[in-house]
């Protein structure tokens, strides 16, 4: 039998994080899980965007709540004063997704001058990542989901031209990204059951799901040829909902483990289940050599500083 929401048991007492969560697969995910019982703090870039995604949560029928923490991806900086906001509200945190991303824009720099994509989709994740473990390492069974893509497939790191800075593809630049996404979280895995924490890494990708992520990259780029292409795949794009069953899955099913990844049934569409990662992120060098990479960028935000 196929899984859905109805599956989800109840998440009271939970508290969740999620970035992005005011649209698209975020938003879905955030509405399941305050209807599901769990406090879910709402990740955006500003009060006016958390703001419109609360009141469609009051309009519903809800047994959880909501909070808003302002987190702006494209600065380091802001993701450090989130996470240092939150651990004062907070003692705890049961959930963290890794959800918010940007999708093939011309080249653009983040507010530390690393490549937008690169910066957002996985450097902001793990530096939020690392900075909330202690919250999440206070009690078991708490989890960290880590949204991927499809195109962590058709992904390689380009350890020459990391940034960009020489060539730039937007499309390879975000396959990069979502495979860093799925390396970073199998590293994490094995970096968190080494020391016995009681954490969990686990992964999801939507398949091809009807987002804002295809509108925005439109009216960045003005396409006419993806515009046309979007057009003609859009029997095969399934909802937002749909496309975020795999993420709720891997945050709430009690057979989910640490190091697993969930996508659509049939690849790009249907309900989710367990599936392969990335071949590349497999290689243990490779994650490792992403992972130390990552954190001198994100340590190096320290030094700067001071």
């Amino acid at each position: 039998m196929n899984w859905s929401v109805n599956k989800i048991p109840s998440q009271k007492g939970r508290i969740a994080l999620i970035t992005g969560a005011n649209s698209g697969l975020g938003l879905e995910t955030a509405r399941v899980l305050v209807e599901k019982g769990a406090t879910v703090i709402l990740g955006c870039r500003s009060f006016e965007k958390a703001h419109s995604t609360i009141k469609k949560f009051i309009d519903s029928k809800s047994d959880g709540s909501t909070e808003f923490i302002k987190i702006d991806l494209s600065d380091l900086r802001q993701v450090k004063m989130a996470a240092e906001q939150l651990r004062m509200r907070h003692r705890r945190l049961d959930l963290l997704i890794n959800n918010a991303g940007i999708m093939a824009p011309p080249r653009t720099l983040s507010k530390q001058g690393w490549e937008l994509q690169f910066a957002v989709n996985h450097l902001a994740h793990m530096a939020l990542t690392l900075e909330l473990i202690p919250l999440l390492n206070q009690y078991s069974g708490s989890r960290v989901v880590t949204v991927s893509s499809g195109a962590q497939f058709l992904g390689k790191i380009n350890w020459d031209d990391l940034q960009g800075e020489h060539l730039y593809n937007r499309w390879a630049a975000y396959s990069q990204s979502k495979l860093a996404n799925v390396m970073f979280a199998m590293e994490l895995h094995h970096r968190l059951r080494k020391s016995n924490s009681k954490t969990s890494s686990l992964m999801a990708h939507p398949g091809l799901a009807r987002t804002n992520l295809q509108s925005t990259s439109l009216a960045a780029n003005g396409s006419w040829q993806e515009s046309v292409a979007y057009k003609l795949m859009t029997p095969i794009f399934q909802s937002a909902l749909m496309g975020a069953l795999p993420q709720l899955l891997a945050a709430t099913s009690s057979t989910a483990k640490s190091g697993e990844q969930y996508g659509p049934k049939y690849n790009f569409k249907g309900p989710p289940r367990l599936c392969r990662v990335a071949p590349l992120a497999l290689d243990k060098s490779q994650r490792e050599k992403l992972w130390e990479k990552s954190k001198c960028l994100i340590d190096s935000l320290e030094v700067n500083s001071n």
